[in-house]
């Protein structure tokens, strides 16, 4: 399944480089959405598969290392060969990437199949029906949902409010997308191994206390220079780090092995959803009252997110505690 979603995101990728038209654009776009996004839930399902719960902390972190890498790496190398070659050049590196990549997985990657000795529904759509519906599983998708809100309301209009409220020259931005990436690239292996020592929920605690004070500090930031912005940049992400980490770590402990497959894709499904309805709630609240005016009502988004952490916090004791008894009656 891996490699089939794979090599769909791969075309999809080369159809993104080769398209002469916004519609060629568009619609390469949506193919390379509808299998790339397919391939993060499965790889959190192998992850899961193959790592015990009591280490799956420490290997989130170096998944997390992936999405800092690709900050610190991605924006600077496609800005380069955009402006110096074309934009096609970005996506056809990609592509070029991808297929190495693939190729490494058809090689050195085993089959998974623990799972397919469990007992399976007839149906494909059957058995999404009873995951999904699964008062169990439901806990784990609410917890997705409010993760997912509050970065997602913020993300959006940060390079906006970094430029028009806090004055930081458009140019400096990749500046600051590097700095947090380098850092947080260091920072993602620790969390993980204290997400493993401490307790996965202590440290999504730690994390969720740090981000909501950071949030509340960000969006009321006037202007200031750009080291105030790379440091609270950088604490900000290492809070956000850690939840993601320990969070991820812990609704992996939800499923059941069976159900792996299906938990892990209707959650992507989840966070995906959620995060595009609270970009769009963010943009009804956050407005620009003329070009380069400074953007009003982006600490109300702030608020508005510290309260979707409070619920979280509730939402994962709940399912701390499911996990652990699910683990003990294992063990027994």
């Amino acid at each position: 399944m891996l490699l089939f979603f794979y090599v769909g995101f791969v075309l999809g990728t080369i159809f993104c480089g080769v398209a002469n038209s916004y519609s060629a654009l568009l619609c390469a776009r949506v193919v390379t959405g509808i299998f790339g996004g397919v391939i993060g839930s499965i790889s959190f399902a192998i992850i899961t598969d193959l790592f015990r719960m009591e280490v799956r902390g420490r290997v989130m972190g170096f998944v997390q290392v992936a999405f800092s890498a690709s900050q610190v790496l991605g924006i600077p190398i496609g800005l380069y060969l955009a402006t110096r070659i074309n934009w096609h050049a970005t996506f056809l590196m990609i592509a070029t990437i991808a297929v190495l990549v693939g190729i490494a997985i058809a090689l050195k990657l085993k089959p998974i199949t623990g799972h397919l000795r469990g007992k399976h529904d007839k149906s494909a759509f059957l058995h999404l029906w009873h995951t999904a519906s699964n008062p169990y599983y439901l806990r784990g998708f609410t917890a997705t949902l409010l993760l997912a809100t509050g970065g997602f309301m913020i993300m959006p209009f940060s390079s906006a409010f970094l430029v028009n409220n806090v004055l930081i020259p458009e140019t400096d931005l990749s500046l600051i997308f590097l700095v947090t990436g380098v850092i947080s690239i260091f920072t993602g292996p620790l969390l993980g191994k204290l997400t493993d020592r401490f307790g996965k929920y202590r440290l999504f605690v730690v994390g969720s206390i740090l981000s909501m004070a950071m949030v509340v500090f960000y969006t009321h930031l006037g202007p200031n220079p750009i080291w105030v912005v790379m440091v609270t940049n950088t604490i900000l992400w290492v809070g956000i780090s850690s939840r993601m980490i320990s969070s991820s770590a812990l609704i992996s402990g939800v499923p059941n092995l069976k159900d792996r497959g299906a938990y892990m894709g209707i959650n992507s499904s989840v966070q995906q959803i959620s995060g595009g309805v609270a970009a769009f709630i963010a943009g009804l609240i956050v407005y620009q009252p003329a070009k380069n005016a400074p953007l009003q009502h982006y600490d109300v988004i702030g608020y508005l997110t510290v309260c979707s952490m409070l619920f979280t916090l509730g939402m994962m004791f709940v399912i701390d505690r499911q996990v652990a008894k699910k683990l003990h009656v294992a063990h027994v």
